[in-house]
């Protein structure tokens, strides 16, 4: 059964266009009110069900936010609110609380006019494709309000920060610190701008956080993980040892060496995995996705760590960890899972994983990661005007045309995005040149099959 709102993650879309209107999120709230505090078998006789909301920085997310805790609230939820809080602390929080469930409003690295809804178990991971089917056949049934003496309640929680930031500390080695480190670091405008500088301070490091003034309309504007230039250009301004960059809702992370270099995701869960392998601390694998770079699978391999790849989503790295009983995986846009760490991806903690690497070996990102060689790979989003078959004999000859020009020494990936009206397409090989030149192709068939 295929899903009609929900994407890759969640239910995302431009505000004020369906589904993203406040008469659909409360709806939404309803119907997922009704689904996630269904089970009633650990509730006192009389007890709400308790769910968490919690935001990013866009202006929307009031308006949202209120839809939301309204619809809850109908369903018989009681309703406890974070305000603007990375999506990892709500993953964290509803955990840590032994609430229902957990939602965050926001749209990620998507630009303000943008927004969404997802939402997380009761055991802090993100809900099963079963689950989101239920909340949307729910959808198509009407509301029925429950009787006013069984109303949610909304309550705010007031220490939601400082709780999230203990926990971050707490992946860090106790017997460790950052002292004598200048670390940048880029909120992207974002849900972070409150924690994520306070985590690395108290760790000992001086911070210079810059992209930390929200005003509700310039979350990920020329800042952040997908705009890595701005970091670069602090790191080499302030003199910084490491600059490290999230999103707008705190799951992704690129990182900056001193000389500005940008680390991806990729190479970031490098770190991670060899280290842990050099200490004999590794379990299992690595997952990562139809996007990740043959570099890092080679590297891997040399290492003698197993590697598998996933559809691209954070969610289906997740379910390919859990089947495999493996801990670390990601993408290189900068989700990176330490399930030993956390149930979800956490940009903070991540960070805080490679710094420890790089404290205690006693070397430089560049130095670390120099046998893994990353080959070039172009990757064009071929935005859509209408509709299109990746299976259209059109499209299929120009990627079968690419796929022999490349040969055993190159990939072609083309997929479309689960958040955005885009069809990617990514082509990687040995020569820059090359891939850039069978992505164009490819591109040009894709649009050439709009319908």
């Amino acid at each position: 059964m295929s899903r009609k709102y929900f994407g890759t993650d969640g239910v995302r879309g431009r505000v004020g266009v369906a589904p993203i209107t406040p008469d659909f999120v409360m709806r939404l709230g309803y119907a997922a009110g009704k689904v996630l505090a269904s089970d009633r078998s650990h509730l006192s006789a009389g007890e709400n069900p308790v769910v968490l909301i919690g935001k990013d920085t866009r202006i929307s997310g009031y308006m949202l936010e209120a839809a939301l805790q309204a619809g809850l609230c109908a369903a018989g939820v009681n309703v406890r609110l974070v305000g603007p809080m990375p999506t990892p602390a709500i993953a964290y929080l509803t955990r840590a609380l032994r609430l229902q469930a957990g939602v965050v409003i926001s749209a990620s690295h998507n630009p303000y006019e943008d927004n969404g809804i997802k939402f997380f178990s009761a055991t802090g991971q993100k809900l099963a494709d079963e689950t989101e089917l239920a909340i949307e056949a729910m959808l198509d049934s009407p509301m029925q309000t429950m009787d006013s003496a069984y109303l949610g309640r909304v309550k705010r929680i007031d220490d939601a920060a400082a709780r999230y930031i203990e926990f971050c500390k707490s992946t860090f080695p106790f017997d460790s610190d950052l002292r004598g480190l200048r670390i940048v670091v880029d909120c992207a405008q974002g849900a972070t701008y409150h924690v994520a500088p306070p985590v690395l301070h108290e760790l000992g490091a001086e911070v210079i956080a810059i992209a930390n003034q929200p005003n509700g309309m310039n979350i990920n504007r020329e800042c952040g993980a997908t705009h890595t230039a701005t970091l670069s250009a602090a790191v080499k301004l302030h003199r910084a040892d490491f600059g490290i960059a999230l999103d707008g809702d705190g799951d992704r992370l690129m990182m900056a060496d001193r000389d500005g270099v940008i680390y991806d995701g990729d190479q970031l869960i490098y770190v991670i995995a060899k280290y842990r392998q050099q200490m004999g601390k590794f379990k299992g694998g690595v997952v990562g996705t139809l996007m990740t770079n043959l570099g890092m699978e080679h590297a891997l391999e040399r290492l003698n760590i197993p590697f598998m790849r996933a559809q691209v989503g954070d969610r289906y790295v997740l379910e390919m960890l859990a089947e495999q009983g493996w801990q670390l995986g990601g993408e290189a846009s900068g989700h990176i899972l330490c399930l030993d760490k956390h149930t979800t991806g956490d940009g903070i903690i991540a960070a805080l994983q490679v710094l420890q690497v790089l404290q205690d070996v006693g070397m430089t990102l560049a130095q670390y990661t120099a046998d893994m060689q990353q080959y070039p790979q172009t990757l064009l989003n071929v935005r859509l005007m209408g509709k299109v078959d990746l299976k259209a004999p059109l499209i299929q000859e120009a990627v079968a045309a690419a796929e022999q020009v490349l040969g055993a020494t190159g990939r072609v990936v083309l997929r479309a995005s689960g958040t955005e009206p885009l069809i990617r397409v990514m082509v990687e090989c040995q020569s820059e040149d090359q891939a850039r030149q069978q992505a164009e192709l490819i591109a040009t068939a894709v649009r050439n099959a709009v319908k």
